[in-house]
């Protein structure tokens, strides 16, 4: 079948029930490259489907066939018209030089959706996914997370029939992760199909079926649980790596102590390292005119111990650590490195990977190498295995993983004694990030402490100790099992999911999608039931998890007040 031939199916197949949107073996090649061999995936409506791969999988192809932006070489693709469709590109497709709220009313326009809907609708949307007050401002102006949520709302503004969403969530904070996937439940509760792509195995979860693409081809389809199970072999935790072709399919945990390896140091536990602190800050705050971005925060970080520094976009990590590394100027408290006020001698004997990655596009990496290493004075510029077949290409030209191994070999080149890291796995594949998390392993267990900031709470369980900053403030600290404590969320499991969605929802209570059952935190299960009324529905206390935990804490963070 030609291009011409595999032509949008928009009418039901079989003339009654639901349309059964999805693709019938669908092939796509750029050349000699294919990118889609034969891939077929139902998008029931209803629910969210979920496409996992890591860099050049496959997804956005098959995602650009289902949205219509690309006709397939061969097979078909079932989709409604594209005025009852709605797609996030990976581009994300605001315009920058409109405001929030001109962006919404250019699409709403655009599907012939009247003004005073549209600007209800509009308004419900953004005070739920926390960018009411951000209405007037320019999205140009907006952060990577803000625009990607007026994205999404963009894409289901018109109440469409499908939705096609390229990772709408890499680089979104956890707290707007939260409001994201709020969305995507409410349209997919009121009947809407809706396929996603992802990096993140702990969001596949979340959805009711998952297609897994490794280079175009399907390396398995159906629920999560389903794929896990019919896995061939089984895992197993060992003290050290496996020698021989076994290394290849191991990786293992980053983080495997919550304490400092300097045997100089008393401490076990307790966040506290004393004279032997590669990083401390003592009651640091940091003000900009009237804003108080940092207050009062405690932090060190001990060598052979891997910290992570989480918090939601503006929480003030960023700053944190720009102050740590002394490219800020205090306001109030104390910064150490190496027991000693930040310098530029200090900074020779650090790591830094910056969320930009502190690359040059304009050089390939073994240049890039060549030059950290006349900086640095240091004589080894080798590439990591995976990366020398890339040497010679341009940086900017390379695939987001690619160039992050490259950050991180640079920032590993002189054999710093504290790695800082900022974001430094946002868009990267499962497989990649796992990579990734064992290059900081080996530097910590060489000795190395490592402060890493992450958004997602998968990541964080690589890591021995966590603070949590919400508003400038810290609000929690210990390890993840610490901070998760024995708090208890309800979990619900209805015979109709999307009914129950209302219904919780009508109550005026939190409640998340996850797969076909959900999740209502901050909650009874009396007053679960109650919501529910005689909906058939099994209703049971669960543990919370860290990024459920996560978002109490830094929902219940007081306001931060002007300084003076």
């Amino acid at each position: 079948m030609t291009g011409h031939d595999a032509m949008v199916a928009a009418a039901r197949p079989d003339g009654a029930g639901p349309p059964a949107w999805g693709a019938d073996e669908v092939c796509v090649a750029y050349g000699k490259t294919v990118a889609l061999d034969c891939v077929t995936l139902p998008v029931p409506q209803g629910q969210v489907t979920a496409v996992v791969g890591g860099d050049g999988a496959g997804k956005s192809t098959l995602l650009r066939c289902l949205a219509g932006a690309l006709a397939p070489d061969s097979g078909t693709v079932r989709r409604p018209v594209k005025e009852r469709s709605g797609y996030f590109p990976a581009s994300s497709g605001i315009y920058p030089d409109l405001t929030v709220a001109e962006n919404l009313d250019f699409r709403a326009r655009g599907y012939g959706i009247s003004r005073q809907v549209a600007r209800e609708r509009a308004a419900e949307y953004l005070d739920r996914a926390g960018l009411a007050r951000a209405s007037g401002r320019l999205a140009g102006q907006l952060s990577g997370g803000m625009r990607r949520k007026l994205a999404v709302i963009a894409a289901m503004l018109h109440h469409p029939d499908l939705i096609v969403l390229d990772e709408p969530t890499t680089g979104v904070d956890p707290v707007s992760r939260s409001g994201l996937w709020w969305l995507i439940a409410r349209a997919a509760a009121e009947g809407c199909a809706i396929v996603l792509a992802t990096t993140y195995l702990d969001e596949a979860e979340r959805c009711a079926s998952v297609l897994v693409l490794d280079s175009g081809t399907v390396l398995a389809s159906g629920t999560a649980e389903k794929i896990v199970a019919a896995m061939p072999g089984s895992l197993r935790a060992v003290a050290a790596r496996p020698e021989g072709e076994t290394a290849a399919l191991s990786w293992r945990r980053a983080g495997r102590s919550a304490g400092c390896r300097d045997r100089r140091c008393a401490r076990s536990d307790t966040g506290r390292c004393g004279m032997s602190a590669l990083a401390s800050c003592s009651k640091v705050t940091k003000r900009f005119g009237r804003f108080t971005a940092v207050r009062e925060v405690d932090l060190q970080v001990g060598p052979g111990e891997i910290v992570g520094l989480l918090g939601a976009n503006g929480a003030g990590k960023t700053t944190l650590i720009r102050l740590l590394l002394g490219l800020l100027s205090t306001s109030g408290g104390e910064v150490a490195l190496f027991g000693e006020a930040p310098s530029r001698l200090t900074r020779s004997r650090i790591g830094y990977v910056p969320q930009g990655l502190g690359l040059y596009d304009d050089l390939s990496p073994a240049e890039n190498m060549a030059f950290a290493a006349a900086i640095f004075g240091a004589g080894g510029t080798a590439l990591p295995e995976p990366v020398r077949p890339y040497a010679r290409e341009l940086v900017g030209s390379l695939p987001l993983g690619v160039q992050r191994q490259v950050a991180f070999a640079q920032a590993l080149a002189h054999h710093p004694d504290l790695l800082v890291l900022d974001e430094p796995t946002s868009g990267v594949g499962p497989l990649a990030r796992a990579r990734l998390w064992e290059t900081i392993g080996d530097a910590a267990e060489a000795g190395a402490g490592v402060l890493v900031t992450t958004h997602y709470m998968e990541e964080a369980q690589e890591c021995g100790r966590l603070v949590i900053m919400a508003d400038g403030r810290v609000v929690a600290a210990g390890t993840a099992a610490e901070i998760a404590g024995n708090r208890q969320v309800i979990a619900v499991e209805a015979e109709s999911w999307s009914a129950a969605f209302r219904a919780l929802e009508q109550a005026g209570l939190q409640v998340a999608l996850a797969g076909r059952g959900l999740r209502v935190p901050g909650a009874s299960s009396a007053q679960v039931r109650q919501a529910l009324g005689d909906l058939p529905a099994a209703v049971r206390q669960v543990p919370a998890t860290l990024e459920e935990r996560f978002f109490e804490l830094t929902q219940q963070a007081p306001a931060p007040e002007a300084a003076a």
